[in-house]
């Protein structure tokens, strides 16, 4: 009887079963709702934290990784997609979206964390066999090994124009912006290239956690008091701000819970204070928040409308953004109404407010930083289709307000064809008439909020105030 020959050792691996690591399953899953449902991370991701932690099987460190790991490859995804390229051997296009998915987040791990490079790859290869089984495991195995020739900058060397031959595609590519978004950045900034690269870079900073205190019913000394475990600092310009600078969960803090205070950016609050300490000409009764989900804005009007005995009517045109809306003024201690009515078709007579926010539907671009998939999913024809919409709003705003009142104009985005020129155009009479108003100067409403412009409208920027790219005009009423 012949023996066989001895095995060399080494010729075989035994089959190693993937290991599933809940971290890395977890950020795949919200890369695919964000792709397959037109979702937003920040609103897919923290139901699917909540879940996992409830299960058991994540802890604080887990829940920051996934987090790190899904807007990480968000925000960076342009940037990852010119790198991939050069190393698959078909066009990005006929990759399948999960496996693509999958290599953004090995990419993320290689060229935007501190995860040694043989660990990223393991770990990613091991989501692979996961999610997309063995045979597609070896594709992705394939495309790291070459991704790990060289770091980001490396790779950045390789994949991006020079400066001087294009800078719009040199500053997309490194600063992971789409070209169009570039290019309109840096006409409403204006200047030259070190305040458009501050600018992308504030982009793809991860923002901090900012509580707004609701007044009469919280104080910024309160919040601090009881957050002061997750690194709370005042707020910058906002006398009701509270920044959570290590992080941290807001709906632990009792007054967030009991809605005494609330998650909103500092730039948000600061529109709605300008708003508020607008000089009237008469009474200051009765206020509206004409496009008020999902209702951080109104919650801020409503308790300063409080103090001064005014009442709040907040609009929404979506019944279940109204219903946030509604969630976000229980308990408001002066008289309020929500209603869910078409800022377009006035459910109010004409000249029934003394004070108008209208903070109208937008392309986003100023919040890049907390929806960083939106640079990618918006089109420059985008900025078409919500124009006449945001013209009308303001004409109408402009009618709902008494003759000697205020309208606020504001717009989470910089982009000129969204903010001046819509005002500019109502105001001139361009596709419909409007009420006669004048401008009134926001700059002094924002003491001690430096750069605001040269006037009279006040334009935000996260790489000078830390706030989302906000922009407001105020208009007083003249006939």
């Amino acid at each position: 009887m012949s023996q066989q020959p001895p095995r060399r050792h080494g010729t075989r691996q035994p089959y190693r079963r993937p290991k599933k690591d809940p971290v890395r399953v977890l950020a795949f899953e919200a890369l695919r709702a964000v792709d397959e449902r037109d979702a937003y991370a920040n609103l897919v991701l923290p139901p699917l934290l909540r879940k996992a932690r409830a299960g058991g099987d994540f802890d604080a460190r887990d829940a920051a990784l996934a987090t790190e790991l899904v807007y990480g490859s968000l925000r960076r995804q342009g940037t990852y997609d010119a790198i991939l390229a050069q190393c698959v051997d078909r066009p990005l296009r006929e990759v399948d979206p999960p496996v693509l998915d999958v290599l953004t987040l090995g990419a993320h791990q290689l060229l935007g964390t501190r995860i040694p490079p043989h660990a990223a790859v393991s770990a990613t290869v091991d989501l692979a066999r996961v999610v997309l089984g063995d045979g597609r495991a070896k594709f992705v195995n394939a495309v790291l090994r070459k991704l790990t020739a060289h770091d980001l900058d490396g790779w950045l060397e390789r994949v991006a124009p020079e400066y001087d031959e294009d800078p719009e595609d040199h500053l997309g590519i490194v600063h992971a912006h789409p070209r169009w978004v570039v290019s309109a950045l840096w006409d409403a900034l204006g200047g030259g290239r070190a305040g458009i690269e501050e600018l992308l870079a504030a982009d793809n900073e991860r923002p901090e956690v900012t509580l707004v205190a609701r007044p009469g019913r919280a104080t910024a000394e309160e919040l601090l008091a009881t957050a002061g475990e997750d690194g709370a600092v005042p707020g910058r310009w906002s006398p009701y701000a509270v920044r959570l600078a290590e992080g941290g969960e807001p709906g632990a803090l009792d007054a967030v819970r009991e809605g005494r205070a609330g998650v909103q950016d500092e730039g948000s609050q600061l529109v709605a204070l300008a708003l508020a300490a607008a000089p009237l000409d008469g009474p200051d009764r009765t206020w509206l928040d004409g496009c008020a989900g999902p209702g951080g804005k109104a919650a801020l009007l409503g308790a300063l409308a409080a103090q001064r005995g005014a009442a709040l009517v907040a609009s929404e045109k979506q019944p279940h953004r109204a219903r946030l809306v509604a969630r976000s003024l229980d308990g408001n201690p002066g008289p309020y109404a929500v209603i869910a009515a078409d800022g377009t078709r006035p459910a109010w007579r004409p000249g029934a407010f003394d004070r108008v926010l209208v903070d109208v539907p937008c392309t986003g671009l100023g919040a890049l930083r907390r929806r960083p998939e939106a640079r990618w999913r918006r089109r420059p024809e985008d900025l078409d289709g919500f124009a006449p919409l945001q013209r009308e709003l303001l004409r109408q705003a402009l009618a709902a307000v008494r003759v000697g009142g205020v309208v606020g104009y504001a717009t989470c985005s910089p982009h000129p064809a969204e903010t001046r020129a819509v005002v500019e155009d109502v105001l001139k009479g361009r596709g419909g008439p409007a009420a006669e108003a004048e401008w009134i100067d926001a700059r002094p409403l924002m003491a001690g909020v430096p750069e605001l412009g040269d006037g009279p409208d006040v334009q935000l920027w996260p790489h000078l105030h830390g706030t989302d790219a906000m922009y407001l005009a105020l208009l007083r009423r003249t006939a």
